[in-house]
């Protein structure tokens, strides 16, 4: 499972998306039997495609490419989602 965060530099709200998504991760992988869940971060001032999807939207949350969650990421909600995605 891949989790990607697509972000910008500056973003306060990607710093607080990077936070949520990190914690619920370790809190999966060291309290259940979940197959270990790689985490990417992507700039859309890398990528022109991002950019023109994702510009006014950030932090955009991807689970294995799928959009989960535009803007505040939830940890119950991300937590949930993982473990549906996991079975």
């Amino acid at each position: 499972m891949v989790i990607t965060l697509v972000t910008k530099p500056g973003c306060h709200l990607c710093d607080a998306a990077r936070d949520v998504v990190a914690s619920v991760v370790a809190d999966l992988e060291s309290g259940t039997s979940v197959a270990p869940i790689a985490i990417e971060e992507v700039s859309i001032l890398d990528d022109p495609a991002l950019f023109a999807t994702y510009a006014d939207e950030i932090p955009v949350v991807l689970i294995d490419g799928r959009v989960h969650n535009i803007w505040r990421v939830d940890p119950v909600r991300l937590r949930t989602a993982l473990l549906e995605v996991a079975q």
